[in-house]
């Protein structure tokens, strides 16, 4: 049996997951790397470190299964999006990457949107200007690094560095580079007129490759460090929320997911790019070629549950433990709303200023009640999502649940009561790396394309419906969920200002 590898560069260790041929997964191993914070606000890590921990990553795991390296038919790639690696003319790291989460570039911005008219972004990325992207992060290095600026000749994300460092060839891979600022989503090219206005040299940017398009092979030095094979194909890959998506079976137009981790993503397939101007939601390049995805996302998902636990001190209390004391509180935690967001909040409000808040708290409310309503609030900044989606034509009637927080049964029933979606669960939740071992398979022709591969191995084996007495009450509670962000959006900017 041939195997496959799906090397997911996260934002706190690499993990590197082993896919059998016929489509079980065998196992995974992660390695973890280190994170700075150099100043308040600021996210950096050492591409070094990236490359070091994925080398390590793909050892273990040939080590781990007893895999010999000749029966590793392909490898692919996936990565936190938007973090910029910059490359000096030698390929050498100028400093150390600027990732997604760091938010010192709100100037550089505004920069953007005074450079470029509204419409011409519109049309060329289908997305707003925010910190995490990558082109902000540039027009910063420029700025505030002109030394640095001046040796950059080639600007990567992680996992196409990643690629570069097991190849030797430099490329970047379309899902990923959709989330730069920097091309065209439509067309899929670098955008001449957004580089130009911000004098952006474009060929600091590498070719754009497919997802499941073979972008090197591994050369003997990466042999050497990884324990792979020389000549092993290694295949363009997916960033992370795309990779998510394939190892989902989220890959047919209709269907959605819900990931629930430390932050939450509802993500939907769709044919046909579509552009919506009201709300932050993300219009990028699907694994599948040719289509694309909406991703909305709120900041604090499962991280709200996780902030509330080690507030009440009960950081030793498993999960199940705690939500299980919110099961016997009725829905709408007797008129009590928690707004998750405790890091500011992208979908749909955009506003780094926005604050996490507990509205309608009585000395009558207890314990299982805050649990109750900070897993209703999150349900609630689903449902922001979910309208956004509908209104650029999205029509699916189910999502998958995906997720550390979709282990538990009444947050799934929470959600798809709000949200009036079935939740199903699948029989696989392996996460990105999953999804980019598939996509080794259709590059190296184990599987036919993407579609087909991620349905023969993504399986639905349960289905959480929504709880009708639940969605009455969750549609008037919404409702004042929504009332409640621009009545306090004055307050939320004064204390900003005050802390």
């Amino acid at each position: 049996m041939k195997y496959l590898i799906g090397l997911d560069v996260g934002t706190s260790a690499v993990k590197a997951l082993l896919l059998g041929s016929e489509g079980a997964v065998v196992g995974s191993h992660t390695v973890e790397y280190p994170l700075y914070s150099p100043q308040p606000g600021w996210s950096e890590q050492n591409p070094e470190d990236m490359w070091r921990a994925s080398a390590e990553a793909v050892r273990g795991v040939l080590a781990k299964y007893s895999i010999s390296p000749a029966d590793v038919a392909g490898l692919g790639l996936s990565g936190q999006m938007h973090s910029s690696v910059f490359l000096d003319e030698q390929h050498q790291v100028i400093r150390p990457a600027i990732l997604w989460n760091d938010v010192r570039t709100t100037a550089q911005c505004r920069t953007i949107e005074a450079a470029v008219d509204a419409e011409v972004l519109r049309e060329e990325v289908c997305n707003p200007v925010l910190e995490g992207f990558t082109l902000p992060k540039v027009v910063w290095l420029k700025e505030n690094e002109p030394e640095n600026y001046a040796k950059l000749r080639w600007l990567v994300l992680p996992k196409d560095y990643v690629r570069f460092r097991l190849t030797g060839n430099l490329a970047m891979e379309v899902s990923d580079a959709a989330g730069m600022l920097m091309m065209n989503v439509r067309k899929q090219v670098w955008s001449r007129p957004i580089l130009d206005a911000l004098g952006i040299a474009p060929d600091i940017l590498p070719p754009i490759i497919g997802s499941s398009e073979v972008g090197g092979t591994i050369t003997p030095e990466a042999a050497e460090a990884t324990g792979l094979k020389p000549g092993t194909p290694v295949v363009g890959g997916g960033a992370d929320n795309a990779c998510g998506a394939v190892g989902s079976g989220v890959v047919v137009p209709g269907r959605g997911m819900v990931s629930l981790g430390t932050s939450g993503v509802i993500l939907a397939h769709l044919a046909e790019p579509k552009l919506i101007t009201e709300g932050t939601v993300h219009m990028f390049n699907s694994c599948v070629p040719g289509e694309f995805y909406m991703m909305g996302v709120t900041l604090s998902a499962g991280l709200s549950l996780s902030w509330l636990r080690s507030r009440l001190g009960l950081e030793e209390v498993p999960y199940d433990v705690l939500t299980k004391a919110a099961e016997t509180v009725p829905p709408g935690s007797r008129g009590l709303v928690f707004l998750p967001y405790l890091t500011g909040e992208r979908t749909p409000h955009g506003d780094g200023n926005a604050r996490g808040s507990f509205v309608g708290l009585s000395a009558t409310h207890d314990q299982g009640e805050l649990i109750r309503a900070v897993m209703e609030g999150v349900a609630f900044a689903f449902c922001d999502s979910v309208e956004l989606l509908r209104s650029a034509g999205w029509d699916g009637t189910s999502l998958r649940a995906l997720g550390g927080g979709a282990r538990s049964p009444l947050w799934k029933k929470i959600i798809a009561s709000a949200t009036g979606l079935t939740l199903d669960e699948i029989n696989i939740d392996e996460g990105p790396a999953l999804g980019a071992a598939i996509l080794a398979g259709v590059g190296t022709g184990i599987y036919g394309d993407v579609r087909e591969a991620s349905d023969a191995i993504i399986k639905v084996v349960r289905q959480v419906e929504p709880d009708e007495k639940w969605q009455k009450v969750y549609r008037g509670l919404y409702q004042v969920y929504k009332d409640l962000y621009p009545a306090l959006k004055p307050s939320f900017d004064r204390l900003v200002k005050l802390a």
